[in-house]
């Protein structure tokens, strides 16, 4: 593993830290800030598009990322990991302006295919680029931490969005919440073009060329295949990411079968986000429970999305909130996990080859949803999917290893 031991220990304090994070937490925030995420579901219903229809979108979306994942990554360690944080909220840009300017099933699905392209572009390069900036200052040990607090501004970007979603369709109608999504894309692309990049100091390659691309998959592909520590903590971020990230983009179809009006639909999603920006600002704490116990509040949380999406009513997203609070602190400690596993060079790839396993497990569940959804209802739909999270209880409680810190998984690496 990386460590720090050859350079000068980074202060907290230390203003090259600081303003690295500032500038992710700017990017995480803007990403998210999107005001058609509580809508967009319920708009292509509008539009007359069927569960099944708005599905086999959420398919394609899946599908693109999954072709696009692994060579993002590859990309990422070849050429510059900035670049592609820069150029994927464009590509979103441009999806949502299609959804706007042609409403139809075509142009869903081409938006779909930028936005899936774009987010493939950003998945793996922001970890590893992250990552090996702050092991360069020698504060790899606070990585958790702040992948924790940009998910949390990310969700609390998300939260606000969707708070605000209302009263901008209120006040402004359709084209103030295409404008404001696609404005905060192209603000994420600008702030993603001034994140800092020093690859070769990292690995002490300054003077040495890049490997090309088919050697830096070989490179990923080598580590996944002879690290079991690597091997576990990509099946278990694949698992925690794939499902609760699927039910996500059916919360507000879940909500509007209570029975509530379209504008209190987003303010029962805001519920949820609540719950999940609380999740990733216990990252800290998080680091230090042990897997049986982390194991177990996965459980509890598999319990409660059940029981909340069953209540059929406002009150039950309560309960959702809390699960997917949980399921983002999980997720947030696989990565932390992923992260402090990998060794080699190839850390976007193989962050990406993680990121194609979410893809097929999200494709995986869309199509089961799609496929129950015509004979059970959201709220059974979404119990019966979060029975796999008691798979990774079971997992987790098997493990007889503590949850360590980052510094003290590196030493023992």
């Amino acid at each position: 593993m990386l460590t720090s031991l050859s350079r000068p220990h980074a202060s907290p304090l230390d203003p090259r830290v600081r303003s690295l994070e500032r500038k992710l937490y700017a990017y995480a925030g803007l990403e998210d800030f999107v005001l058609l995420y509580p809508l967009y579901a319920l708009l292509f219903a509008e539009h007359g598009l069927t569960t099944a229809e708005i599905s086999s979108l959420f398919a394609i979306w899946c599908v693109v990322g999954l072709l696009v994942e692994v060579p993002s990554g590859v990309w990422a360690d070849t050429v510059s990991r900035k670049a592609l944080m820069a150029i994927g909220p464009v590509l979103t840009a441009c999806g949502f302006a299609l959804w706007a300017l042609t409403p139809s099933y075509a142009a869903y699905a081409a938006g779909f295919t930028l936005w899936a392209i774009g987010g493939s572009l950003r998945s793996g390069s922001m970890e590893a680029l992250v990552h090996d900036e702050l092991d360069r200052l020698g504060a790899a040990e606070r990585y958790g931490r702040v992948m924790g607090r940009a998910a949390a501004v990310s969700m609390a970007a998300t939260a606000t969005a969707t708070a605000a979603a209302a009263p901008a369709l209120a006040f402004g109608g359709d084209t103030l919440i295409w404008g404001g999504s696609i404005a905060a894309c192209l603000l994420c692309a600008a702030v993603g073009a001034t994140l800092p990049e020093h690859r070769a100091a990292v690995h002490h390659r300054a003077k040495a060329e890049r490997p090309g691309y088919a050697a830096t998959l070989r490179d990923g592909l080598a580590e996944v295949r002879g690290s079991r520590p690597v091997r576990r903590a990509m099946v278990l971020a694949v698992v925690i990411t794939s499902i609760w990230g699927v039910l996500d983009e059916y919360v507000p179809l879940l909500a509007a079968s209570t029975g509530v009006a379209t504008e209190t639909v987003p303010l029962l999603v805001l519920v949820v986000w609540v719950g999940v920006t609380l999740g990733s600002l216990l990252v800290g704490p998080g680091e230090r429970l042990t897997d049986r116990t982390v194991g177990a509040l996965v459980a509890v949380a598999a319990a409660a999305l059940a029981a909340g999406a069953l209540s059929g009513s406002p009150a039950g997203f309560v309960l959702l909130g809390l699960a997917f609070g949980v399921f983002q602190l999980a997720d947030v400690l696989a990565d932390v996990r992923l992260q402090s596993a990998i060794t080699g060079r190839s850390r976007a790839t193989v962050t990406s080859l993680a990121g194609q396993g979410t893809n097929i497990a999200s494709l995986l569940a869309y199509g089961a949803y799609a496929a129950l959804s015509p004979h059970a209802s959201h709220g059974a739909v979404f119990a019966l999917l979060a029975l796999p999270y008691l798979l990774v209880a079971a997992a987790l409680g098997r493990s007889r290893a503590a949850t360590a810190s980052a510094p003290a998984r590196q030493e023992a690496g």
